[in-house]
């Protein structure tokens, strides 16, 4: 890989990772580089599925498989935020 396809993975990381995070209802306690760590993942992820269940690939948007990114991306983001709000209440309560 690339300088270039490192650049264009985390450009478009970000935008779904923003993507997963602006659909889902809440704040979500994480930063912008596990967004953009969500969104690489949950792109990576959606595009195999995607071509797993025979989603054509088209010359413009593939809009099916940008739906599942970003279903993926915001179960993602779900799931560190839910994370790491555990991991911080219990370091706020003490409890191990």
């Amino acid at each position: 890989m690339n300088i270039t396809g490192i650049i264009t993975a985390i450009v478009i990381g970000a935008i779904i990772g923003s993507l997963g995070r602006l659909l889902l209802p809440g704040r979500q306690p994480i930063g912008v580089i596990m967004t953009v760590l969500v969104g690489i993942v949950a792109a990576i992820i959606g595009t195999a599925i995607a071509q797993t269940v025979g989603v054509d690939t088209t010359a413009g948007i593939d809009w099916i498989e940008l739906v599942f990114q970003v279903g993926l991306a915001m179960l993602g983001v779900a799931i560190v935020a839910a994370l790491r709000a555990r991991r911080k209440h219990r370091h706020d309560t003490g409890a191990r």
